[in-house]
């Protein structure tokens, strides 16, 4: 395989250094913005030069960002390469597009570390609805909001410190706000929700909460409740099509989402036959996430070109007759009427059972008065 890096940052790095001791995967370009010894020979500025190798046969693309990313894919497939990426938001975006080009032009597309960062959940997805039914996926999806809140929980800091650390250790982005305000983790549960209900899971159609506003009084009322707050993200099958939503949630203590630590991920799939299968591990990270780019590069040389269904109709999300009770802290508790509130104290009030799309409708609701407002599903 001769292969072309789209990228030479964290990942880029990663990837170019697991490659050079693997005789199989041959990296002869690649494009970054500044070169140094490691690429000294293969550097290059203008990606025509990549596009336009008739020997190079497959592009890596580790640069991130839909734009130029979508546009460097698709001019690739175009000329007949095989592309493999880690970037979760062009494929979030072009996820249906990504998979027509590569039928048309009889290419692969692979893209595991979109999803997990070095854990196998995408191609484990995949392989699980063979023969099965999956039902319903989820869990948490970002290390940067597990760390922050674990460090809260465990440390007792606040929101301000915990994120300031995560930085530090290179967790978090200097703008973090894709991770704290749920972006992150609403691309990844589009992308997860596309390969397991065989369809086009719409990120926009998604509603999100994130944890930008959560205070420590948050986590001190779930341990009240014997729980952990968690930021998660959840979809099941739907008779008309499916629920998906990205939230804070309430999870009991005994359950097994309630004790991954710091920065690492869980994922969950349900099916038919094989119950509930559980993969955990670094959701991202240069090594962890590089392996995964790797695995796609070597299936790609064993003819294994692909693992996406080529049915990508939109999927229809539909979160009406997912009930929860819902925790909400807020200065403006008038904005949620007495008919749907089981309990009520001060600021903090806990909700019958009601559809996640009405929760999402009180939250949105409740924030053109109090934006510092704070919403959580409470898990059973």
């Amino acid at each position: 395989m001769k292969a072309a890096l789209l990228g030479h940052g964290t990942i880029g790095v990663g990837v170019d250094r697991i490659a050079a001791a693997l005789p199989e995967i041959d990296i002869v370009r690649v494009l970054a913005l500044e070169t140094d010894d490691e690429i000294l020979g293969r550097h290059t500025y203008d990606a025509d030069d990549i596009l336009n190798d008739p020997e190079i046969d497959t592009v890596i693309e580790v640069m991130g960002g839909i734009h130029p990313a979508w546009e460097f894919l698709s001019r690739a497939m175009e000329a007949g390469k095989n592309v493999v990426t880690a970037n979760k938001a062009v494929v979030a975006a072009y996820y249906r597009e990504l998979v027509a080009l590569s039928l048309e032009k009889k290419v692969a597309f692979r893209c595991t570390a979109a999803v997990g960062g070095g854990i196998p959940w995408l191609v484990n997805l995949s392989r699980e609805k063979q023969g099965d039914c999956i039902t319903k996926i989820g869990g948490i999806m970002n290390g940067t909001t597990n760390y922050i809140l674990s460090k809260m929980d465990h440390e007792g800091a606040d929101f301000s410190e915990a994120l300031k650390e995560a930085q530090r250790l290179g967790y978090a982005e200097k703008d973090p706000s894709a991770d704290i305000d749920g972006d992150d983790v609403r691309r990844k549960l589009a992308i997860s929700a596309s390969i397991a209900f065989d369809g086009f899971a719409d990120e926009n159609d998604v509603p999100t909460a994130g944890i930008r506003s959560c205070l420590s009084e948050d986590l001190s009322f779930a341990h009240e409740r014997h729980s952990v707050l968690k930021l998660a993200a959840f979809a099941s099958r739907k008779e008309l099509g499916i629920s998906a939503f990205v939230s804070p949630v309430l999870v009991p203590e005994s359950s097994l989402l309630s004790s991954v630590p710091g920065n690492l991920n869980l994922v969950t799939l349900t099916a038919e036959h094989a119950g509930e299968l559980s993969f955990a591990g670094q959701g991202a990270g240069r090594f962890p996430t590089a392996k995964n780019v790797i695995l796609d590069l070597l299936d790609i040389e064993a003819g294994n070109g692909a693992f996406y269904a080529p049915e990508t109709q939109p999927l229809a999300i539909k979160n009406d007759s997912e009930l929860l009770p819902w925790y909400f802290r807020t200065e403006s508790p008038e904005g949620i009427p007495e008919d749907v509130v089981e309990a009520r104290e001060g600021r903090r009030l806990i909700t019958k059972p009601i559809s996640v799309f009405q929760a999402f409708s009180l939250l949105e609701n409740i924030q053109k008065s109090d934006s510092a407002a704070f919403m959580a599903g409470i898990l059973s």
